[in-house]
């Protein structure tokens, strides 16, 4: 496999580089690229597989995601825009509002994310998820209370 040459005239000279500064850039961007394609494509199969095992909603699954995406955020935020060659002072002072931002998010996505407003047993679960799995378990497949309606009125036009 041949090198990247985009017939740019110089451009490591130009930005007071030489040919092998480039090719380390170029090869520190493929490594990027293919790490960050890594974790897309786990967390894609991960995705796909959660439905069936039964992990979908679990709290570990909730952190997974976005512990990986905060990851890819930090690939980004340290390679693409060079925040990684900085001093570490301007590191934290860039990154520690963003940092305890998604804390935050964390939080909230795994202790709110459910909460339905009313008390009992029953306080952070879904009241409309509840009713379809009622629904499911009775042998009804939708409809709620305006269905049971429509099959009674038609009934009673039948007889």
């Amino acid at each position: 496999m041949s090198d990247f040459h985009d017939h740019y005239p110089n451009y490591e000279v130009m930005s007071n580089h030489d040919e092998e500064h480039g090719k380390k850039a170029r090869r520190t961007l493929w490594n990027v690229f293919w790490v960050m394609l890594a974790i897309t494509i786990f967390e894609l199969v991960v995705g796909f597989m959660a439905p069936s095992k039964g992990w979908s909603g679990t709290w570990w699954l909730k952190t997974l995601f976005i512990s990986l995406t905060v990851v890819k955020a930090a690939a980004i935020v340290l390679w693409f825009m060079h925040l990684g060659h900085e001093k570490k002072v301007f590191k934290y002072t860039i990154l520690m509002p963003y940092i305890v931002f998604m804390f935050y998010l964390i939080f909230i996505v795994l202790t709110e994310g459910t909460y339905s407003g009313k008390g009992g047993r029953l306080a952070k679960i879904d009241p409309i998820f509840v009713e379809q799995q009622k629904a499911l378990a009775n042998g009804h497949h939708g409809g709620g209370e305006a269905g049971e309606h429509h099959e009674a009125a038609g009934e009673e036009a039948h007889h």
